[in-house]
Order: structure tokens, then sequence, then C-alpha cells
């Protein structure tokens, strides 16, 4: 035994060398025309060093670390607690969610303009993992192409806006709805799959999506994106310093204010507040109807499920556009905000970063999904100063992360029935 872990032990080490010394020990440098390869500083080096000296480590002594860290919650003396009733869990998580709003609605009068725009971007991770979180974590369904309907969303306001001149609350519910209707389009070529299969076919969807947006630059300006997306309008008011639209009026000179850029900012980030409230009611809500007892009984075993009467086509067809409604509306918002949108804003590791973020949560778990999704947008942003490790720091928080907490910070609490043994 001791043999196989020390031989698994230098295995992890050299590939743990092999991989970060091409990537962290080469410097590409360019001097004139040509491009000239360089060796890393002697800390880099030293860094890849001990990051193989501490893997080898690990997995020599994997087994006595693991023990150790297993008979860790015995300190804590929440640890062997029962489970919280349903009844209280609900009115906890009710009375916590209500706090989050308040205090949601206070935030961007007191933080700065990075922080409120920080926090939409938040807001709109927290719809997209919330209807992600309605595929994966609640049916079971495993989606690694929820990107394409977060594209569509976008793509439908820059384009309606651009060819048409919409506006941005006429077409939110276009968006949300076109997304919906390609959620319905995948969900019939995947009815008889499952597992790796299924993420398969819907990773290709994603990616079909992204091609169709880089190629048709007639229509959607192809890698060069589309620009000159509108902002959102209040009763036809405007945010910007002077009005673009004729009929229109501005925001200051209504209310006889200075002008700010800080009030289109906060007036996008309320509106992504309620979009994203809006959404978290609307699952909740679903998770209670027969429909969301119809998605769990799915997860937990589909053969069962249909034997009990459930039509698979219909419950996988619903978890399917419900979710693709949801990122319709986060795109529209991320369109609005960003003001210019490409390909490029919609590869495969946005997906992932959902993905991850309903995983790290808790599958269907809604206040595990946003604390994930609060922790893993803001995490890389404080950790800019280390730009050249932040992703890194990012990997290796969410291993450890799946190492001591496998089922998410907040994991979804299930009804557990005894049945008493009769004498």
């Amino acid at each position: 035994m001791a043999a196989h872990n020390l031989k698994h032990a230098l295995f992890c080490a050299i590939i743990t060398l092999v991989i970060s010394y091409p990537i962290l020990g080469f410097n590409l440098e360019s001097e004139g025309t040509s491009i000239i390869l360089e060796g890393a500083g002697a800390t880099t080096i030293l860094g890849v060093l001990l990051a193989a000296v501490i893997v080898f480590l690990f997995q020599l002594f994997r087994d006595s670390v693991m023990g150790s860290l297993r008979q860790l919650p015995a300190i804590n003396p929440l640890a062997n607690r029962k489970p919280m009733e349903q009844s209280k869990r609900l009115r906890l998580e009710s009375t916590l969610l209500t706090l989050m709003i308040i205090g949601a609605l206070i935030w961007p009068f007191l933080a700065s303009r990075g922080a409120v725009d920080l926090a939409t971007l938040v807001l709109i991770y927290i719809m997209l993992a919330l209807g992600l979180n309605v595929v994966v974590g609640l049916a079971g369904l495993l989606d690694l192409g929820y990107v394409a309907f977060y594209a569509v969303g976008a793509y439908t306001f820059a384009l309606l806006s651009q060819y048409y001149g919409v506006s941005f609350w006429f077409a939110l519910p276009i968006g949300a709805l076109l997304a919906a209707l390609f959620g319905l389009v995948l969900g019939f070529p995947v009815l008889r799959l499952r597992g790796d299969y299924l993420a398969i076919v819907t990773l290709g969807f994603g990616e079909i999506i992204r091609i169709l947006l880089n190629n048709m630059t007639s229509l959607t300006g192809g890698p060069n994106g589309i620009g000159g997306i509108p902002d959102p309008t209040l009763f036809g008011m405007e945010f910007g310093r002077r009005v673009k639209e004729e009929g229109n009026t501005s925001f200051h000179e209504t209310f006889g204010i200075a002008y700010s850029g800080e009030h289109k900012v906060i007036f996008l980030y309320l509106i992504a507040l309620v979009l994203a409230v809006i959404t978290a009611v609307a699952i909740r809500r679903l998770m209670r109807m027969p429909v969301g007892r119809a998605w769990e009984a799915l997860r937990e075993d589909e053969i069962a499920a249909k034997s009990l009467g459930l039509s698979r086509t219909a419950v996988k067809l619903s978890a399917f556009t419900i979710g693709a409604f949801f990122a319709g509306f986060a795109g529209t918002v991320f369109a609005s905000k960003q003001g210019f949108i490409s390909p490029e804003s919609f590869v495969f590791l946005e997906s992932a970063i959902i993905l991850a973020i309903v995983v790290l949560g808790g599958m269907g778990s809604q206040m595990g999904v946003i604390l994930a999704a609060i922790a893993v947008t803001i995490l890389p942003e404080l950790a800019r100063e280390f730009s050249e490790y932040r992703m890194l720091i990012f990997g290796a928080a969410m291993v450890l992360m799946m190492v001591w907490r496998p089922q998410g910070l907040m994991p979804m609490r299930r009804i557990h029935i005894e049945l008493k043994r009769q004498e």
C-alpha cells in the first residue's frame, strides 16, 4: 500500500510540474516584430516546485489527512443535531430572503458606482444560476450549453433595437420568450438522453449558437459584435446627459437635479434586482407545485416517475423551457448593461461558471445558489491584485469546497419519513 501511494504521489507531482512549468515558467516577450521566449523569475520557479512538493506530500499521506478531516465535524456541537423541521426551515429561508432584498434595496445608495455595477453583475448571475438550478438541480438534467439561452436573450434585444428601434421594456419579454422557445427546441432531441450523452448534446447546442452568431456577419456583426445598445428608460425619461430619442426627456432635468452617471447604474441595478426577485419567487412557487414535484421525481428515478404516470416528455420540456426563459431575462439585462455584445461574451466558460455556482451552492437549493453566485462573482474581483493567479486561486477554492463539502454550501433539505417498526 505504501509503495502504491509513493508511486501515485510521484506521478501526481510530475504531472503538476509538466502542466505548471510551461504555463507559469515561460514568458513571451515582444521585441519589435519578433517574439522571444524567456524563462520566468526564480520566485515563479520556486513556487512551481513548492506546489509539486505539496502535491507529492498530500498524495503520499492522503489517507491519513482525509481521515483526520473526516473527524473534524465531531468538534462542531451542531454537527449531530437533528434536521430542522420543513415548515421552520421555509420560514427561516423566507426571512433571510426578505432581509437580503431589503439590504439590496438600500445598497446602491450607500456604495460606490463600481460596487453597484458589480452588484448588477451578481444579480445577472443569480438569475442565470436560478434558471439552471431548475434544469440541473431539480430535474437532474446536466446542461452544459446553458449560455446559449443567455446569448439568445442578449442578441434578441440587440438586434431588435438596432433594426427596429425596440426599447428595453418591449425586448425584455420577447427575449425571454424566444429563449424559452429555443429551450423547447433543444428539449425534443434530448428526450431519450441522460447523463454524459445529454451533457455532450447540450454542449454542442451551445457551441452551435455561438458559431452561428460568429459567422452570420450580415445580421449579427460576427466577431465585431453589436454596439450602441440603448439603456432602459423610466416612463420616457433617459438617464444620459443628453436625450437620444425624440419625444423622451432626461431624468435629471425632469426632477431638477444635477446630472450624475450613477443614476443610470442604480436604475439598471434596481431593474436587475426586481427581475432576480421575480425569478426567485416564480421558481419557488413552481417547486411547490406539481410540476416541481415532477422534476424531483424525474431526477430521483426516471423509470419510477414514468411508472407513476408522469409524462417524461412534458417534465423534461418544462424544465428546459422554464430554465431558458429566465436565462433570456438575464441576457437582455446583460446586453443593456454592457451596451456592446459579441460571441466572445458567451463562451463555454460562462456555462461552466454558472454550473459551478449551482453545484457549489447545493443543487436544488435556492438560498445556496444565491450565496454561491455572490461568492463566485465577487471573489475573483477581490483577487484582482493577484491577476496572474486569480483563476488558479478560484479553481483551488472550488476543489477544496468539493473535497470538504461536496453537497454544497446549503444543500436542499428533503422531507424524511421514518416508519416505526411494529412489535
